[in-house]
């Protein structure tokens, strides 16, 4: 029997994992290893994913767990991977590293288009691999375009049912067939969880707070920090608005203490009763603890599982902002925050709130990611240009403009790139001939100004 290597950066993707096992949903093995990895910009000063409280629940469905940063010390396992012609060494090096002799190998990793996942399969590179996915990614388009040598491989893809009859787009490229990892093994997964906090004392107890999950945008170029903040402070208000005395405040592991700062002086102005949690708690766990009347965000997946698989009342916020400010279009958080922002209610939307109102369905969402999908990465999904055409030339309404961009429809040579008067013109070669000699005469002109 193999040796089955399991990578993961996070404890939402450890659980996944736990439970895909307990579902059998992984084959026979000789030896289960559990290998963490670090991706925190910096690594040191971030809590490892075995050494959160919780952990200890999941480790018994693994032999070992072994460190995927001290593997590569000192390089980032968000930025390194082998160089194609020390693929061997590396190989040796690891099986050795690890005690795993001449042992047949299968990977199951998250991300399989960005490192560390991708240099784990380039070292391996017979190995079987099986992707599972802990976010709202996978419903999204592959980032990358993959190497065939590591694309052919991969067999399928678990993931969660977040949004039930959304069916994910990841690596169809590669013909590999989602399949669900059970809900009510998951659940059971994140009850054990629960159960075993080590920080179960510092929770507060609070009757139906207000839950605020933080995000650490700025770390991905997309806010300022300083926009980040109001971020925060506008979810704060908003619940007070919808009438909430009480609210708990979860920030990202790796956001800067000043921001609990911000928002406890704009508490104490509008007569809220803030707690701001320091331990690195999952938000389900919190969902089974606290019982949070409310769950507010901007984009987290942790939004949808609320909702999904614990029936908690949810609102976003920023969404809008978010789709303005992503950059470029081929961004993968687009995917996220256009399912967010299609499926959950405006915070500042009390009808829309109370009645947990969708601005859309699961099939008209459906192809609404096919068209935006199509304009990420059309390259790699030429075959849904039919998709995206025929839902550009029929759903672009003041509602829907927002998940495209002109420029982009316009390269792509899309509906709604220019007006319908003037849909002629990029195919008129005479009209691009003048264009292209009214340029030519502008930069000439330039020139002579600068000379």
């Amino acid at each position: 029997m193999p040796t089955q290597i399991f990578l993961a950066s996070t404890l939402y993707g450890a659980a996944t994992l736990a439970a895909a096992l307990d579902a059998d949903r992984f084959g026979p093995a000789d030896r289960r290893v559990l290998l963490v990895s670090n991706n925190a910009a910096t690594p040191e000063t971030t809590t490892a994913l075995d050494a959160m409280p919780g952990f200890e629940r999941l480790r018994g469905r693994f032999d070992e767990v072994r460190s995927w940063n001290e593997a590569i010390f000192p390089f980032h396992p968000g930025g390194w991977s082998p160089r194609g012609d020390d693929v061997t060494l590396w190989e040796r090096y690891v099986r050795m590293l690890w005690d795993l002799g001449d042992d047949d190998v299968e990977l199951a990793v998250e991300s399989i288009q960005v490192n560390p996942a991708l240099a784990l399969a380039q070292i391996f590179t017979g190995a079987p691999v099986d992707v599972y996915a802990d976010g709202l990614m996978s419903y999204g388009p592959t980032r990358n375009k993959i190497d065939p040598l590591v694309g052919t491989r991969v067999r399928r893809l678990l993931h969660l049912d977040l949004v039930p009859g959304l069916t994910p787009l990841l690596l169809t490229e590669f013909g590999v067939e989602p399949e669900i990892v059970p809900t009510e093994a998951f659940l059971k997964v994140l009850a054990e969880l629960g159960e075993d906090d080590a920080d179960a004392a510092e929770l507060p107890a609070l009757e139906a707070p207000a839950l605020v999950l933080g995000q650490y945008l700025s770390a991905l170029s997309i806010l300022t920090p300083e926009e980040e903040e109001e971020l925060h402070v506008r979810m704060v208000r908003g619940a007070a608005e919808l009438g909430h005395t009480q609210v708990v405040f979860k920030p990202h592991p790796t956001a800067p203490a000043r921001w609990s700062r911000t928002l406890e002086k704009e508490a104490r102005a509008i007569g809220v009763e803030l707690t701001v949690l320091d331990s690195p708690v999952l938000a389900e766990v919190l969902y089974q603890r606290m019982r949070p009347a409310l769950v507010i965000g901007c984009f987290s997946t942790a939004l949808l599982t609320a909702s999904a698989l614990y029936g908690v009342p949810v609102a976003r916020t920023g969404t809008d902002l978010l789709l303005e400010r992503l950059a470029p279009y081929q961004n993968s958080n687009r995917v996220p925050v256009t399912i967010v922002d299609a499926l959950l209610p405006e915070l500042s939307d009390r009808a829309a709130v109370g009645e947990a109102r969708a601005d859309m369905g699961t099939g008209e969402l459906a192809n609404l990611l096919k068209a935006v999908g199509f304009a990420m990465q059309p390259q790699i999904y030429p075959g849904l240009r039919a998709d995206a055409e025929h839902y550009l030339a029929r759903n672009l309404t003041t509602r829907t403009w927002r998940y495209f961009k002109r420029r982009r429809l316009t390269a792509l040579a899309l509906p709604g790139a220019v007006p319908s008067q003037l849909a002629f013109i990029p195919r008129n070669a005479a009209v691009r001939r003048v264009a292209r000699r009214a340029r030519s005469v502008q930069r000439s002109l330039k020139r002579t100004a600068l000379g």
